[in-house]
Parts: structure tokens; sequence; C-alpha cells
């Protein structure tokens, strides 16, 4: 035997002993409940379980508005303070959403979700006096960033940042584990979602789409849809079917319209969008659930880079289904 090959051979031997010794890497599972549960499913060879929950820490140091200390709450008070990079990139998601849906998706809501009663206080009974008044102070051209400062045009202008929020959480933690190398996850942030790679068993992460049954308790989990990822991306879902409450027999949705003040009663019960980034997803979910149907599939036709997926109604009270053709290929037959 020459020398090279008992080299090789003792080379081979060493990468043997090594990979034995290396731990496997297994599915691990991180979950828990802040203003809404988490799930997140990764193949790594130990628990993230701090990872994870840091990088939830730095989005409510960032944009948790029930927390005086943060820096969102900081803007909102008008405090002298600079915004960090989640502030910014959330504001600039949402800026441009704001320009593409001419108005219709707009953080300075907070005033209008505030007076309807679902954000973080009640104003008590809404009049047109009162929206009127508050219509004021909100308009997404009426504040921007000038470096890592925002400067608002009114200091009665509050922002929210709860549209776009479990997005941009999602895109977070997905972007710690890639930073990490982990190639097969699913992060799931109250049912907004980022998926890459493969589950478990080895196939594409199954996404479930609600069936839109009124449900204000969030129990009825029916499946309608289901859809099939394995390339990173992201999806969000929203619809008036869920987050509602009634007042006077009359049912009121979590989706404001900003140009009106009063939620919107678009035709759409559920929009789910797909999107690179999560955060961009809950953006437009949010948009064409105010913008209804017919002015949503013309938003979404400027930007193919967007797929899409509505269940509504018809005249007959049946559910109907309309997605965009690339959204096709990603549905469970």
């Amino acid at each position: 035997m020459t020398f090279l090959m008992k080299l090789l051979i003792t080379a081979c031997c060493l990468l043997v002993l090594l990979a034995a010794c290396t731990p496997g890497r297994t599915y691990h599972v991180t979950e828990g409940h802040t203003h809404t549960y988490y799930r997140i499913t990764y193949l790594h060879d130990r628990s993230l379980d701090r990872e994870i929950t840091d990088e939830i820490q730095r989005f409510y140091h960032s944009l948790n508005p029930f927390d005086s200390l943060s820096i969102v709450s900081a803007v909102n008070m008008n405090r002298d303070v600079e915004v960090d990079s989640i502030f910014i990139h959330a504001f600039r998601v949402a800026e441009d959403v704001s320009r593409q849906t001419e108005g219709m998706f707009d953080i300075t809501c907070a005033p209008l979700i505030n007076a309807w009663g679902f954000g973080f206080k009640n104003m008590g009974r809404v009049t047109p006096a009162l929206i009127d008044s508050l219509k004021s102070f909100v308009g997404y051209e009426k504040v921007r960033l000038e470096g890592r400062r925002v400067v608002k045009d009114d200091p009665r202008i509050m922002l929210n940042f709860s549209a776009v929020g479990d997005g941009c959480i999602c895109d977070l933690i997905a972007a710690r584990l890639d930073s990490l190398g982990i190639d097969d996850y699913l992060v799931d942030i109250g049912g907004e979602m980022t998926a890459k790679g493969v589950n478990p068993k080895g196939l594409p992460w199954h996404i479930g789409i609600n069936k839109p049954v009124d449900d204000s308790t969030q129990t009825n989990n029916e499946i309608q849809q289901i859809i099939e990822l394995s390339d990173r991306r992201g999806i969000a879902t929203s619809g008036d079917y869920r987050n509602y409450y009634v007042r006077d027999g009359r049912k009121y949705a979590h989706t404001i319209n900003p140009k009106t003040g009063y939620p919107a009663a678009a035709d759409i019960l559920s929009a789910t969008i797909m999107a690179r980034d999560c955060i961009v997803a809950d953006a437009y979910a949010t948009s064409c659930m105010a913008l209804g149907r017919e002015e949503a599939k013309k938003l979404l036709a400027r930007h193919p880079e967007l797929e899409y997926y509505f269940i509504y109604a018809d005249s007959t009270g049946t559910f109907r289904t309309e997605y965009s053709p690339g959204m096709e290929k990603y549905l469970v037959k």
C-alpha cells in the first residue's frame, strides 16, 4: 500500500469520526404567545428559542404601541428620538404601499382605529363630527422620515404598524434563520407565515387558508384551500369575517377605509397575498380588503411579483374564489 493510499484512508476515517461526533440535525419547534401566538418550526442541530425571542423583542422595542418605552410610542408622543432599522424598513414599506394604493393603506390611521375600538384605547361612540375631526390629522403624506427622525405636519399624527406587524416579525425571524444557514423552516406569527424548504416529512410546507365563516371567537378553523410552499415566500391573509364586533345590529370589521374614516365595506371576505417578504404581503392583504375585489385586481395587475387568492360571496351568498394565474401552481388540488 502506497503512502498516498494510506493518507487517503486515514483522511476518510477522520471524516467518518468527525461526522459521528457532529450532533444530528432535527426539527425543533419554538412557540409561545405575545400579542398573538407564534410557532416556528426549523431544521437545526439545536433549539433556537433564545435567538427567536430576541427577534420578537427587537420588534417590540421598535414598533409596539403598548410599550411606552418603544420607539413608535416615543414618536407618537413627539419625543426627540432616532428610529432604528426595523422602524425605517416598516415605514418605507408602508409608505410605498400607501402610494401604490393611493392612500387606501395608511399607517396614520391610529386615531380612527382607536375611535372604532380596534386599537389600544376606545374613544367612545363614533359620530360623523368625530370622524371629520380625526381625518384632519390622518394621511400618510403628512408624515415623513428625514434621516433617522420622523417629521410630522401635525403633532397629533399617530403611527400604527399593526397592519404589517406580524409580517414584519416573520421576516425578522426568517432572516435570522437564514443567517444561521437554515434551509428548512416555517415561521407562523398569528397566521402570517414565511416558509422555506421542506417539512419534517421531506415535503413542501402546507399552509391552510381558512373558510370565511363569521367567527369573532376565532375558534372555527375550517380550511378552504391549502397552499404548498417550498421556495422562500411570505404569505398573509386578511379578512372581515374575524376581528369584528357588532353594535346596533351592524357588523364592524377591523379594516378601516382611511379616506372615509369608516370600516371598509368591501366585497372580499378573505384576501391572501404571497410575496417575497411577508411584511409586503401583509400590507397588500390589508389594502385589498379596503379596496374591494375589482380595484384590488387592478392594483395587483401592476405588481406581477405578487400572487393573490380571494374568497368572496356572490349575489346568492355562495362562496367563490378567484386567484392570480401564478398562484395556481401553489394550490393543492
